[in-house]
C-alpha cells in the first residue's frame, strides 16, 4: 500500500499529520506470523481507524477488534476470505477496496505474451502459506490454458526461499515470471527485481509499486491506477474519521488500470520490448 500517496490527498480533505491527527505505523516485513502482536499493540493505542492492507493483516486487526474501523485495501476476495458479508453491504467495522478483478490474472498473462514474442512457459511467484491467493493461482493456471502458455509454480514461504525459485525457473526454461501481491513479495521487492536482473527473466508485478515509487527496480505492472487507490483511500479515511459507521461505506473495485513499463529493468536483463507493445503502455520509464 502506497501510504505517502493517501496522505498527500488526506491532506487536501484537511488532515495534516501533526497537525489535526498522528500516524502510526507497524510493518510486519513479510512475515505473517508477527500481524497478531503487531495488531494488538495498534488496538492498545485505542486509534480512530486502522489503515492496512491484505487479508492475513485483515484478519488479524479483525479478530483483535469488533469495535474500531478497519479500512482495508486487500488484492484477495473480501466475502470469500470472511472479510466483509458482502461488498454492497460490508457490515461489521471492516470496509475498503478490493484489487481483485479475475479478468485481470488473464490480462496479465497476455500482456507478457506480447513483451516476449514466443513465450510458452511462464514461472509464476506466490506464497501458498497465503491462503487467500490460493484462488487467484487458479485463475492463473486457467487463464494461461486458454491462451496456450504452460504455467510453473514457483512457491515460496519466506525471503530466503526467493533466490532457489528464480533459479528453478531459469532451469526449467521459464521464459518469463508473474508475481502474485503478498506480503512476502511486497516487503522483498527489490530482492526480486535482483534475482529477475541476475537470471535475466522478464517480471510482470501485480501493482505500479514494484515499479515506480521508490526505484524498486521491476520491469512491469499491469495494475489498477495508483493515484485512483491512493485517492479513495483517502476518501474513505476522511469519512471514517469524521464519524461515518464503515458498515455504511460499500467495499470498491478499481475501474481503471495501467501498463506501466521500465526501460531501465528492460535493458538490464537485455530485453528488447516490441515497439507495439510499447505503443499500449500507459506509461513509460526511460
Amino acid at each position: 500500500m502506497e501510504i505517502h500517496g493517501t496522505l498527500a490527498w488526506l491532506s487536501e480533505l484537511g488532515w495534516v499529520e501533526g497537525k489535526n491527527f498522528t500516524l502510526r505505523s507497524q510493518f510486519a516485513a513479510g512475515r505473517d506470523d508477527r500481524l497478531p502482536e503487531l495488531v494488538r499493540s495498534l488496538v492498545a493505542a485505542r486509534p480512530d481507524v486502522i489503515l492496512t492492507s491484505g487479508v492475513p493483516a485483515v484478519l488479524a486487526a479483525k479478530r483483535a477488534t469488533t469495535t474500531i474501523p478497519i479500512l482495508m485495501v486487500v488484492e484477495g476476495d473480501p466475502i470469500r476470505s470472511g472479510l466483509v458479508a458482502s461488498l454492497a453491504r460490508p457490515g461489521g467495522n471492516v470496509t475498503g477496496l478490493t484489487l481483485l478483478v479475475p479478468e485481470l490474472s488473464g490480462k496479465r498473462l497476455q500482456l507478457l505474451q506480447e513483451a516476449v514474442p514466443g513465450l510458452r512457459q511462464v514461472a509464476v511467484l506466490w506464497n501458498p502459506s497465503d491462503l487467500s491467493k490460493s484462488e487467484e493461482w487458479k485463475q492463473i493456471g486457467t487463464a494461461g490454458r486458454a491462451i496456450g502458455l504452460q504455467v510453473q509454480p514457483l512457491e515460496v514461504r519466506d525471503r530466503e526461499a526467493l533466490a532457489s525459485a528464480f533459479e528453478a525457473a531459469a532451469k526449467a526454461g521459464a521464459g518469463a515470471v508473474m508475481v502474485v501481491g503478498g506480503a512476502l513479495t511486497y516487503a522483498h521487492a527489490r530482492v526480486i527485481a535482483d534475482l529477475a536482473k541476475k537470471t535475466r527473466l522478464p517480471v510482470m508485478y501485480p501493482s505500479t509499486w514494484f515499479v515506480v515509487p521508490f526505484e524498486h527496480g521491476g520491469l512491469m505492472s499491469y495494475a489498477p491506477r495508483e493515484v485512483d487507490i491512493t485517492r479513495r483511500m483517502a476518501a474513505y479515511l476522511d469519512k471514517l474519521l469524521k464519524g461515518v459507521p464503515p458498515a455504511d461505506l460499500p467495499v470498491e473495485q478499481p475501474a481503471e488500470f495501467e501498463l506501466v513499463v521500465d526501460l531501465k529493468a528492460a535493458r538490464a536483463i537485455g530485453l528488447r520490448l516490441p515497439r507495439a507493445f510499447l505503443a499500449r503502455a500507459d506509461k513509460v520509464i526511460e
